[in-house]
């Protein structure tokens, strides 16, 4: 039988598996590039000197990008125990599963070969149901945690106490915003520089925004977690966050995501104050820019992160996710040394995107940049090779023209 290509819409189990893009979404995903993916990153974690971390780690928001990336670093990094919560989609008879998903089972086929505890509860982790079965999961087979990673990125919660539907808006807050983007077609790596402008939202978008993204479940968590006495004594708990520099602060931190992230930071104080009795602690660590789904949907970030990377290759800073987070857990998480911490107090590991004589580059090229010169002057190839990657795509010594089993399980 000859395979049929799922991009193109087939009923066959056995599939060519190829990108197929929808708007800023792959609808489908590539099992073995996944797995691929997955290896190269644990393959790289394993090739630097252990650290002396923590010995149980659960991971909320854990099948890509930086939760994925924690993880590897906790269990191949640090030699920990995982547990990660994720919402999913399975692959059915006709279509492929999330990535993530695939990035899920690939974790857990390389922990089990390597004497690991990795467990994934699939469901929605602002729901008390998703807490209370993770928390009888630590309980049966962890008795405590020493690490809470909250890395839940979602466009949508339903709120567990009284039902109600939120969903977050991208859009600046009080103004117009007005400012270049990048109009990119990812198939073909067309690109253009376009003007874009966007009306600011209403108090309602705001308030949605806050409640999907902000800091109240990640609190929710650490109430259920305190209640069910599975906290270990010194236990640490960290929520990712990006603010960026002022090219994209009108559209991000000033914007509807900005009110969301400053919520953590509120959280994070109200959090610690409950840890104190046992002498835990949380914290708000500012990451570097990298290309995640949603970034890519975000107007002037892709342009912004494109000529970003290309300043950072040429000086060798530039870094990858699972790079970036083993360097957080290195130097910063559980390292001897005084925390890197601006004045609100969360850990700055955005250090290297905004050095001066790197942001003063990434001003001279946003200032000049047209459609003419725009694959000079940023990496749109680089840009694009990571969008495909979250997606199992363009992986080294994957063959893309092999047939593929979709149902490929844990």
């Amino acid at each position: 039988m000859k395979p049929s290509v799922i991009g193109n819409g087939s009923r066959n189990t056995i599939v060519i598996i190829k990108p197929r893009i929808r708007g800023f979404i792959c609808t489908t995903a590539h099992p073995v590039g996944c797995a691929a993916n997955v290896s190269k990153q644990i393959d790289y974690v394993r090739g630097l000197d252990t650290i002396r971390g923590p010995r149980n780690v659960l991971v909320v928001g854990c099948s890509s990008g930086y939760g994925l990336a924690s993880r590897i670093t906790s269990a191949f990094g640090c030699g920990s125990g995982t547990l990660g919560v994720s919402f999913e989609k399975a692959p059915s008879e006709t279509k492929t599963g999330s990535a993530g998903w695939y990035n899920n089972a690939a974790f857990g086929r390389r922990a089990e070969q390597a004497g690991l505890y990795a467990r994934t509860i699939d469901g929605d982790a602002f729901s008390d149901e998703i807490k209370m079965r993770t928390i009888d999961a630590i309980s049966a087979d962890m008795g405590t945690i020493d690490l809470l990673v909250y890395s839940l990125a979602s466009p949508v919660r339903v709120h567990p106490r009284t039902g109600e539907l939120y969903r977050s808006s991208i859009k600046p807050v009080g103004k117009v915003f007005s400012s270049q983007t990048l109009k990119f077609d990812l198939l073909s790596g067309n690109a253009e520089v376009v003007d874009v402008e966007l009306d600011p939202a209403d108090v309602d978008e705001v308030d949605a925004t806050v409640a999907v993204m902000g800091g109240e479940d990640w609190e929710y968590w650490i109430d259920a977690l305190l209640e069910a006495e599975v906290l270990g004594p010194g236990f640490e708990t960290v929520a990712y966050t990006y603010i960026g520099n002022e090219l994209t602060w009108p559209i991000y931190w000033d914007g509807t995501l900005g009110r969301a992230k400053e919520d953590l930071d509120r959280a994070a104080e109200e959090i610690s104050t409950k840890l104190a009795g046992i002498k835990g602690r949380a914290d708000v660590a500012v990451l570097k820019a990298v290309v995640t789904q949603a970034s890519t949907a975000i107007p002037v970030v892709p342009l912004y992160f494109s000529i970003l990377f290309q300043v950072m290759k040429e000086r060798d800073c530039h870094e990858d996710c699972v790079a970036h987070i083993h360097r957080l857990f290195r130097e910063q998480l559980y390292s001897n040394q005084p925390m890197r911490t601006d004045e609100i107090g969360r850990i700055r590991m955005d250090n290297y995107e905004l050095d001066a004589d790197i942001q003063s580059e990434v001003q001279r090229r946003w200032s000049d940049i047209t459609t003419d010169n725009v694959a000079d002057l940023a990496d749109l190839r680089g840009f694009r090779d990571d969008f495909f990657r979250l997606f199992g795509f363009g992986i080294e010594n994957v063959d893309y023209d092999a047939d593929i089993e979709l149902m490929i399980g844990y």
